[in-house]
């Protein structure tokens, strides 16, 4: 038995001090007073520091210096999986952003066979992509972007939510019964890379489209006689909204007025792409060589390629910049994506029964250390 002792416990739900926290192999057994802790167990004091269910990135392109859409395979996998502990994430959908048919079954089979071992870290595939409205796409490589082609979307379907979680599309690219083909299924289909009207939004969410994909960002704006994608997310309560909250996609005041108007269906993003833990200053993506510089990840022609977010450092922007408490900002990156993408029973809270992925880390969010599936990882020099 494994006891984590002197910390705030961020439950999800509540916070706690003057707590224990029980761990027993890959699951939480208890959250107990520490005046009864036994003598037999593995009792760990984290000298005050906070502790919270590992986050959960539901758009994570690459890091460590890889890229899924560049090999997809177990080792990039792997190595996303490492450099994710680094910065508090424990669980993630790998990214495929928008590329051929072929690349796209590859990722299928990878990602499937990958969950068999390690199904609480990789929670399925995000497939960004290929459906989109070319007139946003973004850094996304044109000669891609394609009307849907039903035996594919079939192929997708059948794969099911336990290996593809999400899908982003554009709702006026495709027809309503292709959203309710994914939906059915349990896949959580989202609006992204989109130019469609307000009226074309509202019917993809009749549909059943259940989020919008980095919201702001390469969608149709807010205006006064059109309210496009943003307006219509903001008009439906029940549908979740991505952002990137790294001050370089969206102002800091958007995200002020996103998180009034959407609270708890507000998901934190990364977009994260391969400088996320390493030195480079350029990769590729989409066929375009984006430059790493003071945070921000542009292309020569200044399109936005990703970011070099972590979700930890999302976390602090909400606390630091837009007096977002921090037990709701931590939700943020663990309840609410655990919620959306149905994982919640066992992922995004501290309690008897759940998964123990947990991220330790200090007043300064800096992370100090992680519990890996009941794991401990303290990072060099902490407790």
């Amino acid at each position: 038995m494994l006891a984590l002792t002197n910390c705030t416990i961020h439950t999800g739900q509540q916070s706690l001090i003057d707590h224990t926290l029980l761990i027993d192999e890959l699951k939480i057994v208890d959250i107990i007073n520490p005046t009864i802790l036994n003598s037999d167990w593995h009792t760990i004091d984290l000298a005050g520091n906070h502790v919270a269910p590992g986050f959960i990135d539901l758009q994570l392109n690459g890091c460590g210096g890889v890229m899924f859409n560049d090999a997809i395979d177990f080792a990039t996998l792997n190595i996303m999986h490492q450099t994710n502990l680094k910065s508090g994430t424990t669980s993630f959908l790998p990214t495929l952003i928008t590329t051929s048919d072929e690349h796209m079954i590859r990722a299928l089979g990878v990602v499937s066979e990958y969950r068999k071992h390690s199904s609480c870290n990789v929670l399925g595939l995000h497939l960004e992509g290929p459906y989109l409205n070319p007139k946003r796409k973004g850094i996304h490589n044109e000669s891609f972007i394609r009307k849907p082609d039903r035996t594919m979307l079939e192929r997708i379907a059948k794969a099911g939510r336990e290996t593809v979680r999400l899908i982003t599309m554009a709702p006026e690219m495709v027809a309503p019964e292709d959203i309710q083909l994914l939906a059915e299924q349990g896949i959580v289909v989202s609006a992204g890379h989109s130019e469609a009207s307000f009226e074309e939004a509202i019917a993809g969410f009749e549909a059943g489209t259940r989020m919008v994909t980095h919201l702001f960002n390469a969608m149709s704006p807010w205006l006064g006689r059109n309210p496009g994608i943003v307006g219509a997310v903001f008009s439906r309560a029940e549908v979740y909204a991505g952002i990137i909250a790294d001050g370089y996609h969206v102002h800091f005041d958007s995200i002020r007025l996103a998180k009034k108007l959407k609270q708890d269906k507000l998901v934190l993003i990364t977009d994260a792409t391969p400088p996320v833990g390493t030195q480079m200053d350029s990769f590729w993506i989409g066929g375009h060589e984006v430059f790493y510089k003071n945070g921000k990840c542009v292309s020569a022609d200044g399109t936005l390629g990703g970011s070099a977010l972590t979700l930890i450092e999302a976390i602090a922007n909400c606390v630091h910049y837009l007096d977002i408490p921090l037990s709701e900002a931590l939700r943020m990156a663990s309840t609410y994506p655990a919620q959306l993408i149905g994982v919640d029973h066992e992922l995004g809270f501290i309690a008897p029964g759940y998964v123990a992925n947990l991220a330790i880390f200090n007043a300064d969010f800096q992370i100090t250390g992680m519990v890996d599936r009941g794991g401990i990882l303290p990072m060099k020099g902490n407790w």
